[in-house]
């Protein structure tokens, strides 16, 4: 029994090391990659990888918003909006939630949730950057959407607390681009990345926390991911400069494509 335990716990730590080494190296967000590792590699349920993924993005993000606050790199009335659509639909999709967790048919659900979330971050780590000029390079759409600027940053917000929520997915890649795509101008790179992990350390925390309440969190799980992880992410993030990011972005990008086809053959009878 020793045994068997030492090497799940290896397979777990060598799993947190890998999506700390990619999260370092392209900057991509944890949930997309963490969630499906959980689920396909390791073989945790649903629910329980969505909680607990939760609590380690919850971990990872407040000490890299601690980095981009002493740099003044965020955006706080956008981080204000997105809070307030974000937060009260994370609280609404853990009342359903709660209600839903002993019936059978959750599991499915949330694993298509997951794989279609997944298949989304994929689409936008590929498509940020021209989505994002087309805003910047059309005069007569940016002024559009610069008039519904508030409404429709409250409504990514909504849209976000109900990703994540259900999915731990969404607050990186989709996240993002969406904001990126609503305010061009106004958030250069450091300043957008700055401002979408700010957002989303409430947000973690507030749904990692309805997760714990409803019984879906692993927390010795969660502690050898974090073992691994921590010193993944940071050998990533010293080989950053070393290496083609954006080439490696769009090759995840492909990969987190392929394991969202997975995830929903999978659910398919």
């Amino acid at each position: 029994m020793d045994l068997v335990s030492a090497q799940v716990n290896w397979a777990e730590i060598l799993s947190g090391a890998i999506v700390g080494l990619l999260i370092g190296l392209t900057g991509v967000g944890g949930g997309s990659l963490m969630t499906p590792v959980l689920v396909l590699l390791l073989g945790v349920q649903p629910l329980t990888a969505v909680g607990t993924d939760l609590w380690f993005a919850a971990t990872t993000k407040i000490v890299a918003s601690r980095v981009y606050h002493s740099h003044v790199l965020i955006d706080w009335p956008v981080v204000g909006r997105l809070w307030l659509g974000s937060l009260p639909a994370a609280l609404l999709t853990l009342l359903w939630l709660s209600h839903q967790v002993k019936r059978p048919q959750v599991d499915p659900w949330v694993l298509t949730a997951i794989a279609l979330s997944v298949g989304l971050s994929a689409l936008m780590m590929l498509m940020r950057r021209r989505w994002a000029a087309s805003g910047e390079d059309t005069p007569a759409l940016s002024s559009r959407i610069k008039a519904l600027q508030l409404t429709l940053t409250v409504i990514a917000g909504a849209l976000l607390g109900v990703l994540v929520t259900l999915t731990s997915v969404g607050a990186g890649a989709i996240g993002a681009t969406m904001l990126s795509y609503l305010y061009p101008q106004r958030l250069h790179p450091s300043r957008l990345i700055g401002t979408d992990i700010v957002h989303a350390v409430p947000l973690t925390l507030f749904a990692g926390i309805g997760h714990l309440w409803i019984g879906d969190v692993n927390f010795g799980l969660l502690g050898t991911l974090l073992i691994g992880s921590i010193p993944g992410v940071i050998v990533g993030s010293l080989l950053s400069t070393r290496l083609p990011a954006t080439a490696l972005r769009r090759m995840l990008a492909v990969i987190l494509l392929l394991v969202s086809v997975k995830m929903l053959t999978a659910v398919m009878p």
